[in-house]
Protein backbone atom coordinates (compact mmCIF):
# COMPACT_ATOMS: atom_id res chain seq x y z
CA UNK A 1 0.00 0.00 0.00
CA UNK A 2 1.32 3.44 -0.92
CA UNK A 3 2.16 5.93 1.80
CA UNK A 4 -0.39 8.79 2.01
CA UNK A 5 0.80 12.26 0.95
CA UNK A 6 2.72 13.89 3.76
CA UNK A 7 0.08 16.62 4.16
CA UNK A 8 -2.34 13.87 5.20
CA UNK A 9 -0.01 12.55 7.92
CA UNK A 10 -0.04 13.72 11.53
CA UNK A 11 3.31 14.25 13.28
CA UNK A 12 2.88 10.89 15.01
CA UNK A 13 2.32 9.18 11.66
CA UNK A 14 5.36 10.92 10.15
CA UNK A 15 7.49 9.59 13.02
CA UNK A 16 6.01 6.12 12.46
CA UNK A 17 7.05 6.28 8.80
CA UNK A 18 10.58 7.34 9.76
CA UNK A 19 10.69 4.53 12.33
CA UNK A 20 10.45 2.04 9.49
CA UNK A 21 13.95 3.01 8.38
CA UNK A 22 15.68 4.77 11.27
CA UNK A 23 16.33 3.29 14.70
CA UNK A 24 16.00 5.62 17.70
CA UNK A 25 16.62 9.38 17.45
CA UNK A 26 13.07 10.19 18.57
CA UNK A 27 13.84 13.84 19.35
CA UNK A 28 15.08 14.52 15.82
CA UNK A 29 12.16 12.67 14.26
CA UNK A 30 9.68 14.57 16.40
CA UNK A 31 11.19 17.96 15.55
CA UNK A 32 11.17 17.21 11.84
CA UNK A 33 7.61 15.86 11.98
CA UNK A 34 6.34 19.00 13.73
CA UNK A 35 8.15 21.23 11.23
CA UNK A 36 6.58 19.40 8.31
CA UNK A 37 3.11 19.50 9.84
CA UNK A 38 3.53 23.23 10.39
CA UNK A 39 4.00 23.60 6.64
CA UNK A 40 0.58 22.04 6.13
CA UNK A 41 -0.98 24.18 8.91
CA UNK A 42 0.43 27.34 7.37
CA UNK A 43 -1.15 26.46 4.01
CA UNK A 44 -4.58 26.32 5.65
CA UNK A 45 -4.36 29.89 7.00
CA UNK A 46 -5.80 32.95 5.23
CA UNK A 47 -3.23 34.44 2.89
CA UNK A 48 -2.80 37.57 5.02
CA UNK A 49 -1.82 35.45 8.03
CA UNK A 50 0.11 32.88 6.01
CA UNK A 51 2.84 35.31 5.00
CA UNK A 52 3.58 36.14 8.65
CA UNK A 53 4.25 32.50 9.66
CA UNK A 54 7.92 31.79 9.09
CA UNK A 55 9.41 28.28 9.09
CA UNK A 56 11.24 27.18 12.23
CA UNK A 57 14.56 26.01 10.84
CA UNK A 58 16.27 23.06 12.52
CA UNK A 59 19.86 22.31 13.53
CA UNK A 60 20.57 18.60 14.08
CA UNK A 61 23.67 17.86 16.15
CA UNK A 62 25.16 14.41 16.41
CA UNK A 63 28.11 12.18 15.48
CA UNK A 64 28.45 10.67 12.04
CA UNK A 65 26.47 7.57 11.18
CA UNK A 66 23.59 8.06 13.64
CA UNK A 67 20.85 8.90 11.12
CA UNK A 68 21.01 12.61 10.22
CA UNK A 69 21.41 12.07 6.49
CA UNK A 70 19.03 9.11 6.50
CA UNK A 71 16.32 11.32 8.01
CA UNK A 72 16.77 13.76 5.11
CA UNK A 73 16.72 10.95 2.55
CA UNK A 74 13.51 9.48 3.92
CA UNK A 75 11.91 12.91 4.14
CA UNK A 76 12.55 13.33 0.43
CA UNK A 77 10.56 10.15 -0.18
CA UNK A 78 7.79 11.12 2.23
CA UNK A 79 7.31 14.76 1.38
CA UNK A 80 5.21 15.78 -1.56
CA UNK A 81 7.46 18.79 -1.62
CA UNK A 82 10.72 19.60 -3.39
CA UNK A 83 13.74 18.71 -1.26
CA UNK A 84 17.46 18.82 -1.96
CA UNK A 85 20.45 17.82 0.15
CA UNK A 86 23.65 19.84 -0.12
CA UNK A 87 26.94 19.79 1.74
CA UNK A 88 28.17 23.01 3.25
CA UNK A 89 31.76 22.05 2.35
CA UNK A 90 30.88 22.35 -1.35
CA UNK A 91 30.79 26.09 -0.85
CA UNK A 92 34.45 26.25 0.22
CA UNK A 93 36.25 23.76 -1.99
CA UNK A 94 37.52 26.21 -4.60
CA UNK A 95 39.79 28.71 -2.90
CA UNK A 96 37.86 31.28 -0.86
CA UNK A 97 34.88 31.26 -3.18
CA UNK A 98 33.62 27.72 -3.65
CA UNK A 99 30.20 27.17 -5.13
CA UNK A 100 27.70 30.01 -5.00
CA UNK A 101 25.37 29.35 -2.04
CA UNK A 102 22.40 30.45 -4.16
CA UNK A 103 23.01 27.40 -6.36
CA UNK A 104 21.16 25.28 -3.80
CA UNK A 105 18.00 27.29 -4.54
CA UNK A 106 18.46 26.67 -8.24
CA UNK A 107 18.94 22.97 -7.51
CA UNK A 108 15.73 23.02 -5.49
CA UNK A 109 13.77 24.63 -8.32
CA UNK A 110 15.15 22.09 -10.78
CA UNK A 111 14.01 19.29 -8.44
CA UNK A 112 10.57 20.88 -8.24
CA UNK A 113 10.33 21.10 -12.02
CA UNK A 114 11.15 17.40 -12.32
CA UNK A 115 8.54 16.59 -9.68
CA UNK A 116 5.79 18.61 -11.35
CA UNK A 117 6.74 17.24 -14.78
CA UNK A 118 6.43 13.69 -13.47
CA UNK A 119 3.02 14.43 -11.98
CA UNK A 120 1.80 16.04 -15.21
CA UNK A 121 3.14 13.13 -17.26
CA UNK A 122 1.36 10.66 -14.99
CA UNK A 123 -1.89 12.59 -15.36
CA UNK A 124 -1.80 12.43 -19.17
CA UNK A 125 -0.13 9.04 -19.45
CA UNK A 126 -3.25 7.21 -20.61
CA UNK A 127 -3.96 9.74 -23.36
CA UNK A 128 -0.29 9.81 -24.39
CA UNK A 129 -0.19 6.01 -24.50
CA UNK A 130 -3.19 5.92 -26.84
CA UNK A 131 -1.52 8.45 -29.15
CA UNK A 132 1.68 6.39 -29.11
CA UNK A 133 -0.22 3.22 -30.02
CA UNK A 134 -1.77 5.05 -32.96
CA UNK A 135 1.63 6.20 -34.24
CA UNK A 136 3.05 2.69 -33.97
CA UNK A 137 0.02 1.25 -35.77
CA UNK A 138 0.49 3.76 -38.61
CA UNK A 139 4.13 2.70 -38.86
CA UNK A 140 3.31 -1.00 -38.99
CA UNK A 141 0.28 -0.74 -41.24
CA UNK A 142 1.77 0.31 -44.54
CA UNK A 143 -1.66 0.06 -46.15
CA UNK A 144 -2.62 3.35 -44.51
CA UNK A 145 -0.01 5.16 -46.56
CA UNK A 146 -1.81 4.34 -49.83
CA UNK A 147 -3.39 7.28 -51.55
CA UNK A 148 -7.19 6.94 -51.83
CA UNK A 149 -8.93 9.66 -53.78
CA UNK A 150 -12.52 10.79 -54.00
CA UNK A 151 -14.00 9.82 -57.36
CA UNK A 152 -17.03 10.95 -59.22
CA UNK A 153 -20.23 10.25 -57.37
CA UNK A 154 -21.80 9.33 -60.73
CA UNK A 155 -19.63 6.25 -61.31
CA UNK A 156 -20.20 4.96 -57.75
CA UNK A 157 -16.50 5.20 -56.70
CA UNK A 158 -17.33 7.21 -53.58
CA UNK A 159 -19.21 4.26 -52.14
CA UNK A 160 -16.22 2.03 -52.77
CA UNK A 161 -13.90 4.58 -51.14
CA UNK A 162 -16.07 4.75 -48.01
CA UNK A 163 -16.18 0.98 -47.81
CA UNK A 164 -12.41 0.70 -48.14
CA UNK A 165 -11.89 3.47 -45.60
CA UNK A 166 -14.15 1.68 -43.10
CA UNK A 167 -12.19 -1.55 -43.63
CA UNK A 168 -8.90 0.26 -43.04
CA UNK A 169 -10.25 1.85 -39.83
CA UNK A 170 -11.41 -1.55 -38.59
CA UNK A 171 -8.05 -3.06 -39.43
CA UNK A 172 -6.24 -0.22 -37.66
CA UNK A 173 -8.30 -0.61 -34.48
CA UNK A 174 -7.59 -4.34 -34.47
CA UNK A 175 -3.88 -3.66 -34.95
CA UNK A 176 -3.87 -1.16 -32.07
CA UNK A 177 -5.41 -3.79 -29.79
CA UNK A 178 -2.71 -6.27 -30.84
CA UNK A 179 -0.01 -3.70 -30.07
CA UNK A 180 -1.63 -2.97 -26.71
CA UNK A 181 -1.69 -6.70 -25.90
CA UNK A 182 2.03 -7.05 -26.69
CA UNK A 183 1.62 -9.23 -29.78
CA UNK A 184 4.12 -7.12 -31.75
CA UNK A 185 6.48 -6.21 -28.87
CA UNK A 186 9.53 -8.00 -30.32
CA UNK A 187 8.99 -6.73 -33.84
CA UNK A 188 11.63 -4.21 -34.99
CA UNK A 189 10.31 -1.06 -36.62
CA UNK A 190 11.59 2.35 -37.69
CA UNK A 191 9.80 5.33 -36.20
CA UNK A 192 10.23 9.10 -36.09
CA UNK A 193 11.06 10.95 -32.88
CA UNK A 194 11.39 14.66 -32.28
CA UNK A 195 14.85 16.08 -31.79
CA UNK A 196 14.90 19.74 -30.68
CA UNK A 197 16.90 21.85 -33.08
CA UNK A 198 18.18 24.08 -30.24
CA UNK A 199 19.19 22.10 -27.14
CA UNK A 200 19.21 23.75 -23.76
CA UNK A 201 22.39 25.68 -23.21
CA UNK A 202 24.16 26.17 -19.90
CA UNK A 203 25.97 29.42 -19.25
CA UNK A 204 28.99 29.56 -16.96
CA UNK A 205 30.03 32.82 -15.40
CA UNK A 206 32.51 33.80 -12.70
CA UNK A 207 29.71 35.20 -10.54
CA UNK A 208 28.50 31.81 -9.40
CA UNK A 209 25.73 31.65 -12.02
CA UNK A 210 26.93 28.28 -13.28
CA UNK A 211 23.43 26.85 -13.27
CA UNK A 212 21.70 29.69 -15.04
CA UNK A 213 20.75 28.87 -18.59
CA UNK A 214 18.55 29.98 -21.43
CA UNK A 215 16.05 27.83 -23.24
CA UNK A 216 16.80 28.87 -26.79
CA UNK A 217 13.60 27.27 -28.05
CA UNK A 218 11.64 29.79 -26.00
CA UNK A 219 13.65 32.71 -27.35
CA UNK A 220 13.73 31.84 -31.02
CA UNK A 221 13.43 28.69 -33.05
CA UNK A 222 13.28 29.61 -36.74
CA UNK A 223 13.76 26.04 -37.86
CA UNK A 224 11.50 24.38 -35.27
CA UNK A 225 11.96 20.81 -34.18
CA UNK A 226 13.22 18.16 -36.56
CA UNK A 227 12.40 14.48 -36.75
CA UNK A 228 15.03 11.77 -36.66
CA UNK A 229 14.55 8.16 -37.65
CA UNK A 230 15.12 5.52 -34.97
CA UNK A 231 15.08 1.76 -35.13
CA UNK A 232 13.86 -0.32 -32.20
CA UNK A 233 11.36 -2.87 -31.04
CA UNK A 234 7.69 -2.05 -30.70
CA UNK A 235 8.09 -2.37 -26.90
CA UNK A 236 10.79 0.33 -26.96
CA UNK A 237 8.70 2.48 -29.27
CA UNK A 238 5.76 2.33 -26.85
CA UNK A 239 7.90 3.79 -24.06
CA UNK A 240 9.68 6.43 -26.15
CA UNK A 241 6.61 7.65 -28.02
CA UNK A 242 4.45 7.71 -24.88
CA UNK A 243 6.98 10.07 -23.24
CA UNK A 244 7.08 12.20 -26.38
CA UNK A 245 3.29 12.44 -26.61
CA UNK A 246 3.05 13.25 -22.90
CA UNK A 247 5.54 16.07 -23.43
CA UNK A 248 3.29 17.53 -26.12
CA UNK A 249 0.33 17.53 -23.72
CA UNK A 250 2.17 19.41 -20.97
CA UNK A 251 2.15 23.20 -20.73
CA UNK A 252 5.78 23.98 -19.94
CA UNK A 253 5.15 27.51 -18.67
CA UNK A 254 2.55 26.31 -16.15
CA UNK A 255 4.94 23.58 -15.01
CA UNK A 256 7.58 26.19 -14.28
CA UNK A 257 5.13 28.47 -12.46
CA UNK A 258 3.87 25.65 -10.26
CA UNK A 259 7.42 24.48 -9.54
CA UNK A 260 8.48 27.95 -8.39
CA UNK A 261 5.36 28.22 -6.22
CA UNK A 262 6.05 24.86 -4.58
CA UNK A 263 9.61 25.87 -3.81
CA UNK A 264 8.51 29.15 -2.27
CA UNK A 265 5.72 27.62 -0.18
CA UNK A 266 6.86 24.07 0.69
CA UNK A 267 10.52 23.70 -0.35
CA UNK A 268 12.98 21.98 2.01
CA UNK A 269 16.77 22.23 1.93
CA UNK A 270 18.96 19.89 4.00
CA UNK A 271 22.44 21.34 4.57
CA UNK A 272 24.84 18.67 5.81
CA UNK A 273 28.25 19.18 7.40
CA UNK A 274 27.34 22.66 8.59
CA UNK A 275 29.94 22.21 11.32
CA UNK A 276 32.69 22.27 8.67
CA UNK A 277 32.02 25.95 8.01
CA UNK A 278 31.90 26.83 11.74
CA UNK A 279 34.91 28.61 13.15
CA UNK A 280 36.03 31.40 15.39
CA UNK A 281 35.64 34.86 13.93
CA UNK A 282 38.63 37.05 13.28
CA UNK A 283 40.69 34.27 11.72
CA UNK A 284 42.55 34.20 8.47
CA UNK A 285 42.94 31.82 5.54
CA UNK A 286 40.30 29.07 5.58
CA UNK A 287 38.60 30.72 8.58
CA UNK A 288 37.76 33.69 6.39
CA UNK A 289 36.27 31.35 3.80
CA UNK A 290 34.16 29.50 6.37
CA UNK A 291 32.79 32.68 7.92
CA UNK A 292 32.15 34.07 4.46
CA UNK A 293 30.02 31.03 3.61
CA UNK A 294 28.00 31.53 6.80
CA UNK A 295 27.38 35.16 5.94
CA UNK A 296 26.37 34.20 2.40
CA UNK A 297 23.90 31.70 3.84
CA UNK A 298 22.26 34.32 6.04
CA UNK A 299 20.19 36.22 3.46
CA UNK A 300 19.11 33.01 1.73
CA UNK A 301 17.87 31.47 4.97
CA UNK A 302 16.37 34.70 6.25
CA UNK A 303 14.62 35.50 3.00
CA UNK A 304 15.80 36.91 -0.30
CA UNK A 305 15.09 36.66 -4.01
CA UNK A 306 17.22 34.30 -6.06
CA UNK A 307 17.22 34.48 -9.84
CA UNK A 308 16.83 31.10 -11.57
CA UNK A 309 16.27 30.04 -15.16
CA UNK A 310 12.64 29.37 -14.21
CA UNK A 311 12.08 32.82 -12.73
CA UNK A 312 12.79 34.66 -9.45
CA UNK A 313 12.32 32.65 -6.25
CA UNK A 314 11.59 34.03 -2.79
CA UNK A 315 13.29 32.00 -0.04
CA UNK A 316 11.69 33.24 3.22
CA UNK A 317 9.31 30.28 3.53
CA UNK A 318 11.74 27.52 2.57
CA UNK A 319 12.46 25.16 5.47
CA UNK A 320 16.18 24.70 6.18
CA UNK A 321 17.38 21.66 8.12
CA UNK A 322 21.08 21.83 8.95
CA UNK A 323 23.14 19.01 10.41
CA UNK A 324 26.65 18.50 11.66
CA UNK A 325 28.75 16.25 13.88
CA UNK A 326 30.50 19.19 15.59
CA UNK A 327 33.50 17.07 16.58
CA UNK A 328 36.05 19.84 16.06
CA UNK A 329 33.70 22.73 16.72
CA UNK A 330 30.45 23.46 18.51
CA UNK A 331 27.22 25.16 17.48
CA UNK A 332 28.22 28.31 19.30
CA UNK A 333 31.13 28.65 16.85
CA UNK A 334 28.62 29.54 14.15
CA UNK A 335 28.20 33.28 13.76
CA UNK A 336 25.39 34.56 16.03
CA UNK A 337 23.24 35.69 13.13
CA UNK A 338 23.20 32.19 11.65
CA UNK A 339 22.52 30.60 15.04
CA UNK A 340 19.47 32.83 15.29
CA UNK A 341 18.17 31.52 11.96
CA UNK A 342 18.26 27.93 13.33
CA UNK A 343 16.08 28.23 16.44
CA UNK A 344 15.23 24.53 16.87
CA UNK A 345 18.14 22.37 17.98
CA UNK A 346 18.00 18.61 18.43
CA UNK A 347 20.80 16.32 19.54
CA UNK A 348 21.08 12.85 18.07
CA UNK A 349 22.34 10.21 20.44
CA UNK A 350 25.41 8.03 19.77
CA UNK A 351 24.52 4.44 18.91
CA UNK A 352 25.22 1.54 21.28
CA UNK A 353 25.25 -2.23 20.91
CA UNK A 354 21.48 -2.52 21.36
CA UNK A 355 20.92 0.06 18.61
CA UNK A 356 23.29 -1.79 16.27
CA UNK A 357 21.44 -5.04 16.94
CA UNK A 358 18.14 -3.43 15.98
CA UNK A 359 19.61 -1.73 12.90
CA UNK A 360 20.75 -5.09 11.56
CA UNK A 361 17.23 -6.52 11.28
CA UNK A 362 14.41 -4.07 12.11
CA UNK A 363 14.35 -1.38 9.36
CA UNK A 364 12.62 -2.18 6.08
CA UNK A 365 15.98 -1.83 4.36
CA UNK A 366 17.98 -3.61 7.11
CA UNK A 367 21.50 -4.65 6.11
CA UNK A 368 20.96 -8.33 6.85
CA UNK A 369 17.84 -8.35 4.65
CA UNK A 370 19.83 -6.72 1.86
CA UNK A 371 22.56 -9.37 1.93
CA UNK A 372 20.01 -12.16 2.15
CA UNK A 373 18.25 -10.80 -0.93
CA UNK A 374 21.52 -10.47 -2.86
CA UNK A 375 22.54 -14.05 -2.07
CA UNK A 376 19.09 -15.37 -2.90
CA UNK A 377 19.77 -14.28 -6.49
CA UNK A 378 22.47 -16.98 -6.54
CA UNK A 379 20.17 -19.53 -4.88
CA UNK A 380 21.87 -19.24 -1.48
CA UNK A 381 19.77 -19.02 1.70
CA UNK A 382 21.64 -17.11 4.41
CA UNK A 383 20.66 -17.33 8.08
CA UNK A 384 22.34 -15.42 10.91
CA UNK A 385 21.44 -16.76 14.35
CA UNK A 386 20.48 -14.45 17.20
CA UNK A 387 23.90 -14.81 18.85
CA UNK A 388 25.56 -14.09 15.49
CA UNK A 389 23.65 -10.81 15.24
CA UNK A 390 24.55 -10.00 18.86
CA UNK A 391 28.20 -10.64 18.08
CA UNK A 392 28.23 -8.44 14.98
CA UNK A 393 26.63 -5.61 16.97
CA UNK A 394 29.07 -6.04 19.85
CA UNK A 395 32.13 -6.10 17.60
CA UNK A 396 30.87 -3.05 15.65
CA UNK A 397 30.68 -1.02 18.84
CA UNK A 398 34.08 -2.31 19.95
CA UNK A 399 35.76 -1.25 16.70
CA UNK A 400 34.01 2.12 16.85
CA UNK A 401 35.53 2.67 20.27
CA UNK A 402 39.06 1.57 19.35
CA UNK A 403 39.14 3.06 15.86
CA UNK A 404 37.26 6.05 14.48
CA UNK A 405 33.58 6.11 15.45
CA UNK A 406 31.58 6.06 12.22
CA UNK A 407 28.30 4.98 13.79
CA UNK A 408 26.00 2.58 11.94
CA UNK A 409 28.22 2.70 8.87
CA UNK A 410 30.53 0.37 10.79
CA UNK A 411 27.96 -2.41 10.42
CA UNK A 412 28.34 -2.32 6.65
CA UNK A 413 32.09 -2.76 7.02
CA UNK A 414 31.61 -5.68 9.41
CA UNK A 415 29.02 -7.51 7.31
CA UNK A 416 30.99 -7.01 4.10
CA UNK A 417 34.05 -8.53 5.78
CA UNK A 418 32.01 -11.33 7.36
CA UNK A 419 30.32 -12.35 4.10
CA UNK A 420 33.13 -11.59 1.68
CA UNK A 421 34.06 -15.23 0.96
CA UNK A 422 30.43 -16.30 0.67
CA UNK A 423 29.62 -13.49 -1.75
CA UNK A 424 32.67 -14.47 -3.83
CA UNK A 425 31.87 -18.20 -3.95
CA UNK A 426 28.08 -17.95 -4.22
CA UNK A 427 27.79 -18.25 -8.04
CA UNK A 428 29.95 -21.39 -8.21
CA UNK A 429 30.75 -23.42 -5.09
CA UNK A 430 28.87 -22.02 -2.10
CA UNK A 431 26.36 -24.32 -0.35
CA UNK A 432 22.70 -23.50 -0.87
CA UNK A 433 22.01 -23.25 2.86
CA UNK A 434 24.39 -21.19 5.02
CA UNK A 435 23.88 -20.63 8.75
CA UNK A 436 26.27 -18.57 10.88
CA UNK A 437 26.36 -18.45 14.67
CA UNK A 438 28.26 -16.28 17.13
CA UNK A 439 31.33 -18.52 17.12
CA UNK A 440 31.56 -18.35 13.33
CA UNK A 441 31.26 -14.55 13.43
CA UNK A 442 34.09 -14.32 15.96
CA UNK A 443 36.29 -16.68 13.93
CA UNK A 444 35.82 -14.70 10.73
CA UNK A 445 36.22 -11.24 12.29
CA UNK A 446 38.76 -11.75 15.08
CA UNK A 447 41.76 -10.72 13.00
CA UNK A 448 39.96 -7.67 11.72
CA UNK A 449 38.95 -6.55 15.21
CA UNK A 450 42.23 -7.45 16.89
CA UNK A 451 44.45 -5.52 14.53
CA UNK A 452 43.45 -1.94 15.32
CA UNK A 453 45.92 -0.40 12.94
CA UNK A 454 44.63 -2.55 10.14
CA UNK A 455 41.09 -1.61 11.03
CA UNK A 456 42.01 2.07 10.86
CA UNK A 457 43.53 1.56 7.44
CA UNK A 458 40.48 -0.22 6.04
CA UNK A 459 37.79 2.20 7.23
Amino acid sequence: MNTPPIEDLTPRQIVAELDKYIVGQNSAKKAVAVALRNRYRRQQLPEAERNDVMPKNILMIGPTGVGKTEIARRLAQLAKAPLVKVEATKFTEVGYVGRDVESMIRDLVAAAVRMVEKERQDSVEEQAYEEALGRIADTIDQDRSRNVFYADVEDGSTVEWEKEQAELDTKRRALIEEIRAGVHDKEVIEFDVVEPSNPFLQVFTPGGMEEMGFDMNQLTSPFGNKFVRRKGTVAEAKHILTLEEAEKLIDRSSVHREAVDRVEQTGIIFIDEIDKVAGKTGGSGPDVSREGVQRDLLPVIEGSTVQTKFGPVRTEHILFICAGAFHMSKPSDLIPELQGRLPIRVELEPLNTADFRRILTEPKNALVKQYQSLLKVEGVELTLSADALDEVARLAEQVNKTAENIGARRLQTMLERLLEDLLFDAPESAPKQVTMDGAEVRRRLEDFVANIERAKMLV
